[in-house]
């Protein structure tokens, strides 16, 4: 099955200029195509349409993952009340107890706040465990290698907080995607609420709306 999904902006990235009223086109897990709405309509008819408020893109690439979920405890919503809902680590991390008895969860739940945040891929280095890859692969994330554009933000320095948002100190929405599109390249997207960039970038990867992770739906804010 073809599906449009479509968009005020698209920014294809690639050094390619963003298209006013874009789309992109996907079959089954990867790109069909991607212009302009009326010319992608028009080459696929008859394909569901899926609209997104703002800014389309490739999908973000998240560079502090591997730190975020095996440094990091991200709290069931049931535990709000004595936990909170922010991430935790240091002392409230060693207060959990054993690593086996929170881990699995933590990680399910860290993985999903990604997806939340238009992620759609993350870095892992070698000697990652295996067993953190694997969940990451069944989220329906990829994993790449730590060589990528070296003018792209950097992970977040060890003594700092988590840094969910890829887009976080990006100064260009190309520097946090993990590729730009390609036909016949895998289907990541990201659907932003905000008009334009510029925007985009002050708000950051809080306004997804949609994480879209080889064609298929992996996230919807609305």
């Amino acid at each position: 099955m073809l599906t449009i999904h479509a968009a005020a902006l698209l920014l294809p990235g690639g050094g390619r200029a963003p298209v006013p009223g874009g789309a992109v086109a996907v079959r089954d897990a990867s790109v069909a195509a991607f212009g302009p709405y009326e010319e992608v309509s028009a080459a696929h008819p008859g394909a569901r349409v899926r609209r997104w408020p703002g800014v389309l893109t490739p999908g973000l690439v998240q560079r502090d993952a591997v730190r975020l979920l095996t440094q990091w405890y991200f709290p069931d919503p049931r535990e709000a009340d004595a936990l909170g809902t922010e991430a935790l680590n240091g002392a409230a991390l060693e207060a959990l107890g054993p690593e086996d008895t929170w881990r699995a969860g933590s990680v399910r739940r860290g993985l999903h706040r990604m997806l939340r945040h238009g992620t759609t891929a993350v870095t892992a280095a070698p000697g990652t465990p295996p067993a953190l890859l694997t969940a990451v692969r069944r989220s329906g994330l990829t994993v790449l290698g730590r060589a990528l554009d070296p003018s792209a933000p950097a992970s977040a320095p060890a003594g700092d907080g988590p840094r969910l948002d890829p887009l976080a100190g990006a100064a260009a929405v190309s520097d946090a995607t993990a590729a730009p599109l390609t036909v016949g390249g895998r289907a990541d997207l990201a659907a932003f609420d905000a008009p334009d960039e510029a925007a985009l970038l002050a708000a950051g990867a809080t306004s997804c709306v949609a994480t879209i992770a080889a064609g298929r739906l992996a996230y919807r804010g609305r």
